[in-house]
């Protein structure tokens, strides 16, 4: 199972959210890269990269950061935020990203979705972020009516990479993941899912690995904190 860091970007700087609540933002460093840098030195096999100003904004607003990333750090990366047209889906890809991710527009133009999967095989990546088992999008400000499961599978023959599923009332919350929710989708779908909200602390990250079926799982404010060690999070999920 892979773990990913996690770099959320406000401002330009590497921050924490707690429900997704943009005027509740920790800053934990003033400079991404060199935060991404830490990740890499600790073993880290892949980094995941929120550009929240973008998520709200519907377009790339963190650029600068992320590309300050790419250009230090060599290991695979995933951005997500804002990515909502084509032009910028190719934009970000041929600066080196591993693979975007499309949450927003997945809801509102999945045809999008679809067509950048066949034209980027293994790069296109689906955020579904949700609460109480229901979609939102917009930086998670909207919440609509379509169910996750039922989104999920609607991608399941379009070449999707992943499924990065977010439970927001887990998300910075300290307090464990949706694991039981997030087993459910990995096994209605074939798409590889990975896990995202609330992972705080090295016995979560077991109990997602044991499920057998969740790919991989994000933490952020838990190893910023020192909650987990990344790692002895590595070697562990290694082994």
């Amino acid at each position: 199972m892979i773990l990913y860091p996690a770099i959320d970007l406000k401002d330009g700087a590497a921050v924490r959210l707690v429900h997704g609540e943009m005027d509740q933002a920790t800053v934990f460093n003033d400079d991404p890269a060199a935060q991404a840098r830490a990740f890499v030195e600790a073993g880290c096999e892949w980094l995941h990269l929120v550009d929240l100003n973008g998520a709200f904004a519907g377009a790339p607003v963190n650029a600068a950061p992320v590309e300050a990333i790419l250009a230090e750090c060599k290991v695979p990366a995933q951005l997500g935020g804002g990515i909502r047209d084509m032009a910028t889906i190719e934009a970000w890809l041929s600066k080196g990203l591993a693979r975007v991710i499309l949450g927003t527009v997945a809801v509102e133009d999945p045809d999008l979705v679809r067509e950048a999967a066949a034209a980027f095989p293994g790069q296109v990546a689906v955020g579904i972020d949700a609460r109480n088992g229901r979609v939102a999008t917009k930086g998670w400000a909207e919440e609509t009516d379509v169910m996750v499961t039922d989104l999920a599978q609607s991608f399941e023959d379009a070449g999707v990479a992943a499924i990065i599923y977010t439970d927001i009332l887990r998300d910075g919350a300290m307090k464990g993941p949706n694991i039981a929710a997030t087993e459910e989708l990995a096994r209605a779908v074939r798409i590889p899912v990975i896990a995202s909200g609330g992972v705080s602390s090295l016995a979560d990250l077991e109990a997602i690995k044991a499920t057998g079926v969740i790919e991989g799982a994000i933490s952020g404010r838990a190893l910023y904190d020192g909650a987990i060690d990344l790692g002895a999070a590595l070697v562990a999920l290694r082994a």
